[in-house]
């Protein structure tokens, strides 16, 4: 758990935060002079690429383990089974790959020491090869509920409680936090800020990944946060281009398609990329939605030629990186092949191919594709040189190792993790008062009950929420105990927190993506009826509340992580005031043309 410290001074926390990328390299230098010439230099290190070396350099891909050589045995297993190699290093040896992906579930990321160590290992691989290139190292860390490095590392508000909060400087000091502590372990490309404009409440794939449903306001956070992740040495990358906002399908599963006119298109989805570009947004990721107004085709936009270089890079004059979001999700293998999805993404203007379920169908396929003329090498030739230059960019050529100490000097420092509960502190929402109920004192409401879902920690490393929240309330003076009920709570469940009710001063109840047929709906209903006052806490999406009644307080977090739930603590206690506004609107259940709480709505202490 991370523990508050007293507030470092700024100018402390600003020097810790943007030495970080620096001081946790070393210069290794020699075998790259010729890379840090500019484009120049970089063609011809591409000229001594044989057309393997160059195919490789287009594929960010995952792989299991701890270890760059020495993975344990199951993962072995995996990588044998996956990919038809043994380990990262025989991954980068075999195809040559300009990156790899690291995920918790892939054993990738234990703790912070040994996720620099398996970097440089990585690194250590691709620099043996006869033309030494080094690697890009990607992960999704956008917090909140998508996050792959977890404690000690600090974890800080997602972004749809960075919304709440409004405030472009903490999104930006957050994001120079989360890039410096990423650049320490050799991780340099991060696939955030989410850039999707959130409209649908039922939007089941972004939802709080999302800064909210206001472009503009979305678009000045996603500036800040670009120029955060970079100023730290960590390539941001927008997402999902040209807008997954407006969707009830997740591209993981199907094809979603959006119905925006190119007119809607423009005023709500393009903002956030438009603002991204202007700060030199280092990469974009593709969305694997068909947009019929701009596109006809019924082609995903990761496949899509007019989206991606006619949209992408004519109209709106990106020309850094585009990654293709994950190949290995259904919403681009419903119309086409694998084999056939990497070629098409590259046709269409996309530069690092992620993620490919089968990575030797879609490596040979993209070889045989310049072989047999369909992708001209000097199209191949376009994207590892955007490859490349990003990769010069962030010194990689010149230091491509980590070290312990500079681990030790940035990763979770007590800095970092004060400021990530200062920025905490100014997100939670508090959507109903009933009567001034809140806050609560302990003299007056000391026996508190805390039931609800424990869904499992975004990191792995936090929760569970019930028990976070007892912990922090009892931190607070109350006595606070912990009943975990669970997303889908049986009946008897549900009489066990009723029992436990009985003589308390007050229930939280921690409520998780609430529908017309959730049986939390059931237990906050049985648990009002008890008398005992209710307080609910959403601890992911806002738009709980327009599902239950009867409660005398709401507040959301917008996230289980401990640092969001530490802060809902400190703010049913008193100890500090609301400060946060809904950066969506909640309409209501039974009428979704009728707005419960306005987009901006947020209540405070007297």
């Amino acid at each position: 758990m991370q523990h508050r410290t007293p507030a470092p001074s700024r100018r402390t926390l600003l020097t810790v935060t943007a030495a970080a990328a620096a001081a946790a390299v070393t210069g290794f230098a020699a075998p790259f002079a010729h890379a840090e010439g500019g484009d120049q230099a970089l063609r011809r290190l591409i000229d001594r690429m044989s057309l393997e070396e160059k195919v490789g350099q287009l594929f960010v891909m995952r792989v299991y383990g701890h270890s760059a050589t020495a993975p344990d045995r199951a993962d072995v297993d995996a990588n044998l089974a996956e990919i038809g190699v043994r380990t990262a290093a025989e991954l980068v040896e075999r195809y040559h790959v300009g990156g790899i992906i690291y995920f918790s579930w892939a054993h990738n990321t234990r703790s912070p020491q040994q996720i620099a160590e398996l970097s440089n290992g990585i690194q250590r691989a691709a620099l043996a090869r006869p033309v030494p290139v080094p690697v890009l190292i990607s992960t999704d860390q956008e917090h909140g509920i998508v996050c792959r490095v977890g404690e000690p590392a600090t974890l800080l508000p997602g972004a749809m409680a960075l919304g709440a909060g409004g405030s472009r400087a903490d999104a930006r000091t957050a994001a120079r936090i989360a890039g410096a502590e990423l650049a320490a372990v050799g991780i340099r490309q991060n696939y955030a800020p989410v850039a999707d404009v959130n409209v649908n409440p039922a939007n089941p794939v972004i939802g709080v990944r999302s800064f909210g449903s206001d472009p503009h306001a979305v678009a000045g956070l996603v500036a800040a946060q670009v120029q955060g992740y970079q100023r730290a040495g960590v390539a941001a990358t927008a997402k999902h281009f040209p807008g997954h906002g407006d969707t009830a399908v997740d591209s993981h599963h199907g094809l979603p398609t959006i119905t925006h006119t190119r007119e809607q298109w423009a005023e709500l989805d393009a903002p956030p990329f438009r603002a991204a570009i202007e700060v030199a947004i280092d990469s974009i990721m593709t969305a694997h939605i068909v947009v019929p107004a701009l596109d006809p085709s019924g082609d995903p936009a990761t496949l899509s030629r007019p989206i991606l270089t006619g949209i992408l890079r004519e109209r709106l004059g990106y020309d850094g990186v585009v990654v293709t979001d994950s190949l290995a999700m259904e919403g681009v293998r419903t119309k086409y092949g694998d084999e056939r999805v990497p070629v098409l993404a590259l046709l269409a203007g996309a530069d690092q191919l992620l993620n490919p379920p089968k990575l030797d169908v879609a490596w040979n396929a993209v070889l045989a594709a310049v072989r047999g003329g369909e992708l001209t090498e000097s199209r191949l030739d376009a994207s590892v040189l955007r490859i490349l230059r990003l990769k010069a960019k962030l010194g990689l050529f010149r230091q491509p190792y980590v070290t312990r100490a500079g681990v030790d000097r940035v990763v979770g420092t007590a800095a970092h993790l004060d400021r990530a509960d200062r920025i905490a502190e100014a997100t939670t929402t508090l959507l109903l008062n009933e009567d001034g109920f809140l806050p609560l004192d302990p003299a007056s409401h000391g026996s508190v009950l805390v039931v609800g879902a424990d869904p499992a920690s975004p990191s792995g490393t936090t929760g569970p929420p019930t028990t976070t929240l007892a912990t922090a309330l009892t931190e607070l003076g109350f006595a606070a105990t912990a009943l975990s009920t669970g997303i889908s709570p049986t009946a008897a469940k549900i009489e066990e927190a009723v029992a436990a009710a009985t003589g308390r001063d007050a229930v939280v109840v921690g409520t998780y993506n609430l529908s017309a047929t959730s049986p939390q709906r059931t237990l906050v209903a049985r648990l009002v009826a008890t008398g005992v006052p209710v307080v609910t806490i959403a601890i992911r999406n806002p738009y709980d509340v327009a599902w239950i009644d009867g409660q005398r307080a709401t507040l959301a977090a917008y996230s289980w992580t401990d640092v969001e739930l530490r802060s809902s603590a400190r703010v049913l206690a008193g100890r500090v005031r609301p400060r946060g506004r809904l950066p969506v609107p909640v309409q209501s259940a039974e009428d979704p043309t009728r707005v419960l709480y306005p987009l901006g709505h947020g209540l405070s202490y007297d």
